[in-house]
């Protein structure tokens, strides 16, 4: 198999795709070949802007989860991100499909983003009784302030490309081919001399009291009652206004590894793996014919009965 991240050139744009499928998960492999691949653009004269992009059906979708729990391999995710924020030449985030989790937080490290109008952006890992453990609790909130960080973390419902372009959390939407929206962008920057941005050295804006935060806690305290992961989130949204951004990296680490040893989490990380694996059947194979059906008959109609029967009718399946 070939390497799952590789560089080339258009012109004076060096463009790292990510190619592996199905949801370019942000395994090993993919860490060491985008950390090996901007080195790569970075020592390259003839590139004066760098453009990441996912093949495939989507932009990477998350870290791979399946290494929760295991030692961790090198490159580890945050010291990837904070290369790419670090480069002396500018990067662009293309992003198609689902940029969730660990994808939006490597979106973040980079200094523009811009989005197929179709994409979507979220940091779900409070679904699985986590939080964003690479820097995304320190940079979102320097994005697009604390409340509406606040309620993409902690909620950890994804967000469509359009009110992500109206936060600032990308800078253009596109529409038709992402490859060639985001070469134009990135040679529009390069013509206007167009600075560096790195989100690690901005302020947070907007609202930083701590009148808010005690109240988005209340607002959430019934509901959640009984995870730890949501109320994690609040505290790691709170150090990036209180600490300076080194610091509340350390901040967000802690209270990721907290959560990441938990029953909680391990309980929430089990109900993932098994709803998604109950819906296999042993034995089977994924190109097997399946059978039309027509019609359906529901035998009972109590409460579950006439659950199930409406659900064919909202299929359309009499």
């Amino acid at each position: 198999m070939s390497h799952p991240v590789s560089l080339s050139r258009d012109s004076d744009i060096g463009v790292i795709r990510i190619n592996y499928p199905p949801v370019n998960a942000l395994g090993h492999g993919v860490r060491e070949g985008l950390q090996n691949c901007l080195r790569e653009a970075l020592a390259d004269d003839g590139i004066q802007a760098v453009v990441v992009i996912g093949e495939g059906k989507t932009f990477p979708a998350g870290a791979d989860i399946r290494e929760f729990g295991k030692p961790p391999q090198q490159p580890v995710l945050p010291a990837v991100i904070d290369e790419y924020e670090a480069s002396d030449k500018p990067v662009i985030a293309a992003i198609h499909g689902t940029a969730l989790g660990g994808g939006l937080e490597v979106a973040l490290g980079c200094d523009y983003r811009v989005a197929l109008d179709s994409a979507r952006l979220g940091l779900p890992e409070v679904k699985l009784g986590l939080l964003p453990g690479a820097g995304g609790t320190q940079r979102l909130p320097r994005l697009v302030g604390a409340q509406k960080a606040l309620e993409m973390i902690v909620g950890g419902n994804p967000i469509k490309a359009a009110e992500a372009r109206e936060l600032g959390l990308v800078d253009e939407v596109v529409s038709g081919d992402l490859l060639d929206g985001a070469l134009a962008f990135a040679r529009k920057l390069v013509a206007d001399g167009a600075p560096l941005r790195k989100l690690s050295e901005l302020d947070v804006p907007g609202d930083t009291s701590a009148e808010l935060f005690e109240h988005f806690e209340q607002s959430i305290a019934r509901k959640q009652r009984g995870f730890k992961a949501p109320f994690s989130c609040i505290k790691a949204v709170k150090a990036a206004v209180e600490l300076p951004y080194d610091k509340g990296v350390e901040r967000e680490r802690e209270l990721f590894f907290k959560l990441l040893v938990s029953s909680e989490s391990a309980a929430q990380r089990h109900v993932f793996f098994a709803e998604r694996e109950v819906a296999k059947v042993p034995g089977l194979d994924k190109d097997t014919p399946k059978r039309e059906i027509k019609q359906a008959a529901v035998i009972g109609a109590g409460t579950m009965g006439g659950g199930i029967a409406m659900n064919f009718a909202n299929a359309g399946i009499p």
